[in-house]
C-alpha cells in the first residue's frame, strides 16, 4: 500500500456545493460561464439540446484545452417520457493516413495510454495526430431532431467570448503552464496560449484590471458557422484552410476527410439495473464497459464492484484494445422544464490535443490518431479512415416514477470507474448530492487503484486485500478521481450537481444570474 498524500495540505480542508433544485432547466458543466450561457437558452425557451449547443460551444472557447470545434463527443438525449437517442460524433482517422508514418522507435511514451513510443511522437503531438473533428456533425443532429432555437443564437455568445478572450485566473494558468512544453512546438498555439513566451497571469485585483487570451480567427470562424451552420467546417472555405494548415505542418486532414464525416444516430444501447435501466452510446466509448460492469455486479460491498469493475476491464482490453492512461475531456448535463435530458462529452483527447492550432481559423485540433494501439495488427490498431476506441462514456439511468440521471465526467479512463460509482450509490438511496461527492476509488490502470483517503481505513484494507493500493486525497489538481456532473428529474422537479472539488464546475438553473445576488 502506497500513500501519496501530499503532507503539505490542511488536514481541515473541506470542499463542498450544494446541489441546485427547482422546477426550471438546469445546466451542469465543469466551467460556470459555459453554464449560465446554456441555462439563458432554457430561459429564452430553448430545449435541453438547446442549451447543450450553447455550452458547447462557449465552453470550447472558455476551457479550449479540453474541447472545442477541433475536437469529437458523443451524446445522449431523452425527451420527457420519450426512449433514449445516442448521437456518436467520435474519432475517425482520415483516409490517406499510413500507418507505416508512424515507426516504433522502443520505449513507451509519456503521454495518456503508455502506447510504445512511435518517432518524434507523432502519433500524439503535431499534425499527424490530428482525426476528422466531429463534434459539430453531432450538435447538427442533435438541433435538426431536438431542438427549437435557431442555429445562429446558439453559437453566437460564443463568438463574442472567442473575439473578447475568456478571462484568466490561477486555473487558467495552471492548465496552460503544466503543457507549456506541447504548446511551445506550434507557433499558432504558442502565440494564443503564452502571450510574450509565457503562461498568461491574471493581474492584482488593486488594478482594476482581468488578463483575457482573444483568439479573432476563432471567433471569425465560429461566425461563419453561425451564419452559414455546421457545413461551414466541413465544406468550402473553412474546410480548405483547415486541412491546408494540417498538411503543412505533414498531417493527413483532407477536404474529402471533413466533407464525409458524418456523425451516427442511434437508439441508445440499455443495460438492466436493479429496478432501473442504464442507457448508453454503444460500441466505442466507455459505456459499454461501465455497462458490463454493472451487469456482473453482485451486491454493495465496495470489494465487489470493483471486482466487477475489473473484469470488465479484462474484456475491454481483450476484446477493445484500450490503453493504459486518462485523457483530458469536458462534460456537460441538462435538463429543461418540460424534462428532456442531455448528457454530452466532448474532447481533444490529450491535453490541448495536438498541440496544434490552425492559423486560417484559430481551432486548436484534437490528436485521436493516439487513441489507437500504434502496434500493428493488434486491437484497435491504427490505420486509415478507422473509428477510434475513445473513453468518453455519457450515461443515464432511467427509474420508476419519471426518475432519470444525466450524467459524465471528464479524465479519460478515469471517468468510467467514477460513473459506475455514482450509479450505484444512487441505487443505494443516495441523492444526486451525496452520490457525486461521495469518496470513491479510481480503477481505471487495474490493477493498481488509487482510492480517496475519505473511504475510510476499513475500507481501504479490504480492498487492499485484492488489489495494490494508492492513497491519494480528492483535490482540483492532479484530479485523481474524474470530474463528474449531473442531472436528474423526479416527480417533476430537476436537480443538478457539479463535482465540488473543481473550482469551475458548476450547476446552473435558468433565471441565475451569472454572479449571484445580481438576478433581474
Amino acid at each position: 500500500m502506497t500513500d501519496i498524500r501530499s503532507p503539505n495540505l490542511s488536514r481541515g480542508l473541506r470542499l463542498t456545493k450544494p446541489a441546485v433544485r427547482g422546477p426550471g432547466g438546469i445546466v451542469t458543466a465543469h466551467n460556470r460561464h459555459a453554464a449560465h450561457i446554456g441555462a439563458e437558452v432554457l430561459r429564452a425557451g430553448g430545449t435541453a439540446v438547446d442549451a447543450a449547443i450553447a455550452a458547447s460551444f462557449a465552453i470550447g472557447v472558455l476551457e479550449p484545452w479540453m474541447s472545442g470545434v477541433g475536437g469529437v463527443g458523443a451524446m445522449l438525449v431523452r425527451p420527457a417520457g420519450g426512449p433514449v437517442t445516442a448521437i456518436d460524433a467520435g474519432a475517425r482517422s482520415p483516409a490517406g493516413l499510413n500507418p507505416a508514418d508512424f515507426p516504433l522507435v522502443g520505449g513507451k511514451d509519456g503521454d495518456l495510454f503508455g502506447w510504445p513510443n512511435v518517432l518524434e511522437d507523432r502519433n500524439v503531438i503535431g499534425a499527424r495526430s490530428v482525426c476528422i473533428p466531429g463534434l459539430l456533425r453531432g450538435l447538427e443532429a442533435a438541433h435538426a431532431r431536438f431542438g427549437r432555437m435557431p442555429w445562429a443564437d446558439l453559437v453566437t455568445p460564443a463568438v463574442r467570448l472567442a473575439a473578447e478572450g475568456p478571462v484568466v485566473d490561477a486555473v487558467t494558468t495552471l492548465w496552460i503552464a503544466q503543457d507549456m512544453g506541447r504548446i511551445r512546438r506550434n507557433p499558432a498555439c504558442a502565440a494564443w496560449f503564452l502571450p510574450g513566451g509565457l503562461p498568461p497571469v491574471a493581474p492584482a485585483a488593486v488594478s482594476g484590471q482581468v488578463a483575457r487570451l482573444p483568439n479573432p480567427a476563432l471567433s471569425q470562424t465560429l461566425a461563419r458557422i453561425a451564419a452559414e451552420g455546421p457545413a461551414a467546417l466541413y465544406t468550402g472555405d473553412i474546410a480548405r484552410a483547415l486541412a491546408e494548415d494540417v498538411q503543412a505542418l505533414d498531417g493527413w486532414l483532407s477536404v474529402d476527410d471533413l466533407a464525409g464525416f458524418a456523425a451516427v444516430t442511434v437508439e441508445a444501447a440499455q443495460q438492466p439495473f436493479r429496478d432501473r435501466t442504464v442507457h448508453f452510446v454503444p460500441r466505442l466509448n466507455g459505456g459499454p464497459t461501465v455497462a458490463m460492469a454493472l451487469r456482473l455486479l453482485q451486491g454493495d460491498d465496495i470489494v465487489a464492484s470493483a471486482e466487477a469493475m475489473a473484469r470488465a476491464w479484462d474484456h475491454r482490453f481483450t476484446e477493445m484494445g484500450d490503453g493504459a492512461q486518462p485523457s483530458c475531456t469536458t462534460h456537460l448535463s441538462v435538463v429543461d422544464r418540460e424534462g428532456m435530458t442531455v448528457t454530452l462529452t466532448q474532447t481533444l483527447l490529450s491535453l490541448f490535443g495536438s498541440g496544434v492550432v490552425s492559423p486560417q481559423t484559430g481551432i486548436l485540433l484534437n490528436n485521436g490518431v493516439n487513441w489507437f494501439d500504434p502496434r500493428p495488427g493488434r486491437v484497435n490498431a491504427l490505420g486509415p479512415a478507422k473509428k477510434a476506441l475513445a473513453n468518453y462514456a455519457p450515461m443515464m439511468m432511467t427509474g420508476p416514477g419519471e426518475d432519470v440521471t444525466a450524467l459524465g465526467g471528464s479524465g479519460g479512463r478515469k471517468i468510467l470507474p467514477a460513473v459506475y460509482q455514482a450509479l450505484i450509490h444512487l441505487t443505494q438511496g443516495m441523492d444526486l448530492e451525496q452520490a457525486i461527492a461521495a469518496p470513491r476509488y479510481d480503477l481505471s490502470a487495474p490493477p493498481t487503484m488509487v482510492v480517496d483517503a475519505r473511504l475510510g481505513r476499513d475500507a481501504i484494507d479490504r480492498l487492499g486485500a485484492k488489489f495494490p493500493i494508492v492513497i491519494s486525497e480528492r483535490m482540483e489538481h492532479p484530479n485523481n478521481f474524474t470530474t463528474l456532473g449531473a442531472v436528474r428529474r423526479r416527480a417533476g422537479i430537476n436537480e443538478g450537481m457539479a463535482e465540488p472539488w473543481h473550482p469551475w464546475s458548476d450547476a446552473v438553473q435558468e433565471g441565475d444570474a451569472l454572479f449571484p445576488g445580481e438576478e433581474g
